[in-house]
């Protein structure tokens, strides 16, 4: 009798390519600033850099997701789009000074900035269609986010910072292999629109264009933390691994919410998700602006299971719920855009404010959340409303 070989369906495949892109992320977000800086760059110019995916992103997205709606390609577009990020990643690591960084790090993200949003999309579709809840898979790649990021940060205790950015070429090469993977999306599985009625146009939908600010401030409002705080940090003696493992505290709270999202109770929908992510994200970036002391950070990470993590579910859940047949791409791809605009403005002005005055720049982060969550407020009271 012949032995079969173990067979990974949608999920464990699904699972293992967000596990590579976030081991990808998990080096990139804390350590792409420290590789900026060993390259010569100062802290307005990293701010720039850090802005391009931002804003990039507003030109390639609507493309990738459009056509990846039209032409029920969604998993050929995360090939193409995973292949070429690893030519983009391999010229960043080849420019030397600061405008070919820039230009080559904007090439880069043109073609990674829209694996994430279709990812979604492919993800939310394929496990809604088999059963299955979004946030145990998802989870996988917040742990493997972590990994990513302790490997960074053993890695700058043991080599030259300027040879980091080797580590993001070699995890993007492996997201680009998982996307091969994928399973497809049938066709015949894709619900259909009734003949009778057509989908509400989104941008004409008040509660869906609130929900997209909310997220995109209260995401925004992380521009500071994501930008300098390594740097920070590491100007304060911490030493790299350190900074790996309260960069890993924040995301193993993130990892709790997801495990438990498909058991949260009901009183807690989309828009209140989103709610209490701007209150845990206002808090969070209040206490930072004082420079509390290091016994207090542990703490404070493990906020970003609400700063991040609890607006992240509610925000991609309202979109899925809201969006229409045959706008699923395309609702995912306005989220991003949004919160890559506002993210753009935040990181580009992160470095302005980070240089003039340290940690209370983190105080203009706390203020972002709060018109965030005031956003997603005005969202929920419109959906009571259409409700009765």
């Amino acid at each position: 009798m012949r032995p079969r070989l173990i067979e990974f369906g949608f999920a464990p495949r699904l699972a293992a390519l967000y596990a590579a892109m976030f081991v990808m992320t998990g080096i990139q977000l804390p350590f792409f600033p420290v590789w900026l800086k060993a390259k010569g760059l100062d802290a307005r110019t990293i701010g720039l850099v850090l802005a391009v995916p931002m804003v990039v992103r507003v030109f390639a997205i609507p493309v990738a997701s459009r056509a990846a709606d039209r032409r029920d390609a969604l998993r050929l577009s995360i090939i193409i789009a995973a292949g070429a990020s690893v030519v983009g990643y391999l010229l960043v690591a080849l420019a030397q000074g600061p405008f070919p960084i820039l230009f080559t790090y904007a090439l880069a993200s043109l073609a990674f900035t829209p694996v994430m949003p279709l990812t979604e999309t492919y993800a939310l579709r394929g496990l809604s269609l088999r059963g299955k809840a979004y946030g145990p898979v998802r989870l996988w790649g917040s742990a493997a986010f972590i990994a990513g990021s302790f490997v960074a940060g053993f890695a700058t205790d043991l080599m030259p910072a300027r040879n980091l950015i080797w580590l993001i070429v070699a995890a993007t090469s492996v997201m680009a292999i998982a996307t091969l993977a994928l399973e497809p999306l049938s066709p015949k599985a894709v619900p259909q629109a009734p003949a009778e009625k057509a989908p509400k146009p989104l941008l004409r939908d008040a509660a869906f264009l609130a929900v997209v600010a909310a997220a995109s401030l209260i995401q925004a409002s992380h521009a500071v933390y994501y930008g300098f705080s390594a740097l920070a940090w590491r100007g304060e003696g911490l030493d790299g691994s350190t900074v790996a493992a309260l960069w890993a505290l924040g995301v193993i709270a993130e990892i709790v919410l997801f495990a438990v999202s498909a058991r949260l109770p009901p009183f807690l929908t989309p828009t209140m998700l989103v709610i209490v992510g701007g209150a845990g994200a206002a808090l969070r970036w209040g206490v930072m602006a004082f420079n509390p002391p290091l016994a207090a950070l542990p703490w404070l990470q493990l906020l970003h299971a609400l700063s991040f993590g609890s607006t992240y579910l509610g925000a991609l859940n309202f979109v899925a719920r809201t969006a229409g047949p045959g706008q699923a791409a395309t609702a995912q791809g306005y989220l991003a855009i949004a919160m890559g605009a506002a993210m753009a403005g935040a990181m580009g002005l992160s470095g302005v404010l980070y240089a003039a005055f340290g940690a209370l720049a983190y105080a203009a982060m706390a203020l972002t959340a709060i018109v965030g969550g005031a956003c997603a407020f005005v969202a929920d009271q419109l959906g009571r409303r259409a409700s009765r």
